[in-house]
């Protein structure tokens, strides 16, 4: 295992330099925090990652969650790391003070599962559902609900889950079977089946299922969906007893071995009782919170494996002598063999995975500063910041889980032999990675998304400020002459983006739906593409202040100048597949749609 799996150095530059953290504490909502103490949060979280997390990373991939008497056996370190991060705070990180939490900015909480998830991607699910699904009581819930749920899930004591996918559904939520029947009582009769559960039982005092189901006599579709509280044990005379909610199965994944997906059976003896959160028929729209931060938290997941497998590589690189320099003339059989870090298409791929992970990171970062900022921003400037992170939460989704497999991947071929094998870490790291492309969302339908809905948002109001957003960049560092070349190619870039966009909304506007949305994952490719060189431009933007100001250590100017080195490699050999994607979607000629592709399929 390499010494390291994320780097402070990098991670103080993104929260300090490039995106400024202080700017996010200024405001009243955060006035309990200082620059002190973000600095002695991020220090217990890597002490929690050192710890509990990177220890159990081997071990609970080599120990998958199984299947065993009725229940679900996890690794120790599960339950460990949910009372460590409950003790911490850091479950309820996000949460108002008044509501149990510690009302941390999104900025410092992102950073910390990117830490953890580097160290142990599998773990982190436990946490990170269980923030996820008592925001949900938080934002909708009723004082009852909160009192009696929050306190547990937040001290890390009990789960939380979302229960959305059925054996039948799917993503196709207006599918689901799973019934609400009311009661004098106050509560509702639970009957159903959710698969994929991650998380959804295991060796803690008790689940929290927040699940989708359809009031008896509801609206069809997705406008009769209602949202429940479902506890796998509920409380009964301030007793724990069984509420009828079962594990029939389990899912044995790829990868993320070590966090079980489940298979659910809710009132099979029809005694499951579930409390009805917010309004009836209004489920989905408080699901989409939850999904929508869980969608962000898959994209850190898949920068934080990258992240790892970089750092695997790199050390492997640097240690492995293969092979002769190639300007050695002709073959000199008594020279040493060279490390392979000195071979250029080692160093090529070793810059590509660097290039995509602090890349993907960049984006995250850049989107929890919009969370931040929709959240303490009032008027005009919170609806800004609420629409730029809407519409890229899809890419922040996607680019880091795609990209990520292909960053992984490179990794694998620097290991050689060895990169398939379980003796290192990168067989591992590929599994797990290739799993997060289809967690909460396939690519498929976060291109969908992305096209289809958040580009026309608000009559494509928050396409225009994502593209002002950019422009401002491009503006920044075209003050800098070493710069200037990099702000004209995303310039560039941006502008044929546009274009393309403009092209695939004409068939919309004509109802040509199949045709618009054909090629969206397509699109999908080139908007992250130009979205991460964006980012690349602020990161070389930042590192050109910094080398500027002068007064530097040889290891700061050193990593200044590396970063300005991998924007510089993004734009050469990224930005340029925008042309090839470009050309495709421009294309009048179609070749996936109904009436195109059955010849070729089905014969």
């Amino acid at each position: 295992m390499a010494d390291k799996y994320f780097s402070l150095r990098n991670v103080k530059f993104m929260m300090n330099e490039v995106f400024d953290i202080e700017d996010i504490l200024k405001y009243p909502h955060f006035a309990h925090l200082d620059k002190e103490a973000v600095g002695m949060i991020l220090d217990s979280a890597i002490q929690i990652a050192d710890n509990i997390a990177r220890p159990a990373s081997i071990d609970m991939d080599k120990k998958q969650a199984e299947f065993e008497n009725g229940g679900i056996t996890v690794h120790p370190n599960a339950k460990k790391y949910m009372k460590a991060m409950g003790e911490a705070g850091l479950i309820g990180a996000i949460t108002s003070m008044e509501d149990g939490g510690s009302q941390l900015p999104v900025s410092l909480t992102s950073v910390n599962g990117y830490i953890h998830s580097a160290a142990n991607n599998g773990i982190t699910s436990f946490t990170g559902l269980t923030s996820g699904a008592a925001n949900l009581i938080v934002s909708f819930g009723s004082e009852e609900l909160k009192q009696t749920y929050l306190p547990k899930m937040f001290g890390g004591e009990w789960q939380g889950t979302m229960c959305l996918t059925e054996p039948q559904a799917g993503s196709s939520l207006h599918y689901i079977t799973s019934s609400a029947t009311p009661t004098e009582e106050g509560y509702y009769k639970i009957k159903g089946h959710k698969i994929y559960i991650t998380c959804g039982d295991h060796d803690v005092e008790n689940v929290v299922h927040l699940y989708l189901a359809k009031i008896d006599g509801a609206p069809a579709g997705t406008k009769g969906i209602s949202l429940f509280v479902v506890p796998k044990k509920r409380i009964e005379n301030g007793q724990l007893v069984d509420n009828d909610v079962k594990t029939i199965g389990i899912f044995h994944k790829m990868g993320q071995k070590g966090s079980p997906a489940i298979h659910l059976e809710a009132g099979a003896h029809g005694d499951c009782r579930g409390w009805l959160v917010g309004e009836p028929h209004k489920g989905l729209s408080y699901m989409f919170q939850m999904m929508n931060e869980a969608r962000i938290g898959v994209g850190v997941t898949g920068a934080a494996i990258a992240s790892a497998a970089y750092y695997h590589s790199l050390q492997y690189a640097m240690e492995r002598p293969q092979g002769q320099k190639l300007n050695i003339k002709g073959q000199d059989a008594n020279a040493p063999q060279t490390l392979i870090i000195n071979h250029p298409d080692v160093k090529r791929m070793l810059l590509f995975q660097k290039a995509i992970f602090e890349g993907s990171l960049s984006l995250i970062w850049q989107v929890a500063r919009y969370a931040d900022l929709s959240h303490v921003c009032e008027g005009e400037e919170k609806e800004k910041y609420q629409l730029l992170l809407d519409f890229l939460t899809p890419v922040v989704k996607t680019y880091p889980t795609e990209m990520g497999i292909q960053s992984v991947s490179a990794g694998m071929q620097v290991f050689g032999g060895g990169g398939y094998c379980e003796d290192f870490p990168l067989e591992k790291l590929y599994r797990d990675i290739r799993i997060t492309a289809i967690y909460e969302g396939t690519t498929g339908i976060q291109s969908l998304a992305l096209l289809g809905r958040n580009i026309t948002m608000k009559n494509g109001k928050a396409a225009m400020a994502y593209f002002q957003e950019v422009q401002k960049a491009i503006a920044d560092a075209q003050t800098y002459d070493e710069l200037k070349k990099y702000a004209g190619k995303l310039g560039e870039a941006a502008m044929s983006l546009q274009k393309v966009t403009q092209h695939l909304v004409s068939f919309a506007m004509k109802g040509e739906v199949e045709r618009f949305l054909a090629d969206a994952t397509l699109y999908m490719e080139m908007f992250g593409i130009v979205a991460v060189a964006w980012q690349w431009l602020l990161q070389g933007t930042a590192a050109k202040k910094s080398l500027l100001k002068g007064g530097l250590t040889d290891e700061d100017v050193a990593f200044y100048e590396s970063k300005i080195h991998t924007m510089k490699f993004f734009f050469a050999y990224e930005v340029p597949k925008t042309l090839g994607l470009a050309t495709r979607l421009m294309d009048e000629e179609v070749l996936t749609t109904e009436t195109t592709v059955e010849s070729a399929l089905f014969v």
